[in-house]
């Protein structure tokens, strides 16, 4: 990997609230590329496009979270992209679902930046 490369994190949510949010807060340290839902998500990655980790929101219009999640782990291609959900859910049933589906981490919305950026970074290294 070049020195000056960044670490590109797409970040997919049906809000551009939280979106534009997202973006802020990882922008200093990452490329950020933000989509509108996991069917976007999917096809931007189908083209050839594999980011170092996804951050991914679960209730979202035409491809939801958990499908977003089963596709890229049933790929061979994105097997191995760590994936943190933020999600408003708090049901323990929830994160349980999504970490059996692959999702290597899980945060409930309203979130701490810090700690977020934290977890994207140890997950980065943990690749890297």
């Amino acid at each position: 990997m070049e020195a000056n490369k960044r670490e590109e994190i797409l970040v997919i949510d049906d809000q551009p609230i939280m979106l534009k949010l997202l973006e802020q807060i990882l922008k200093d340290r990452y490329d950020v590329v933000a989509l509108e839902n996991g069917k976007e998500a999917l096809e931007w990655m189908y083209s050839g496009n594999i980011p170092d980790l996804v951050v991914a929101d679960l209730n979202m219009p035409e491809i939801d979270g958990f499908e977003y999640i089963q596709r890229i782990r049933e790929s061979g291609f994105f097997y191995d992209v760590p994936l943190i959900v933020l999600s408003g859910e708090e049901s323990s049933s929830e994160r349980i679902k999504c970490l059996k589906l692959g999702a290597n981490d899980y945060l409930i919305k309203p979130f701490n930046p810090e700690e977020l950026r934290l977890r994207i970074d140890n997950l980065i290294r943990l690749k890297g």
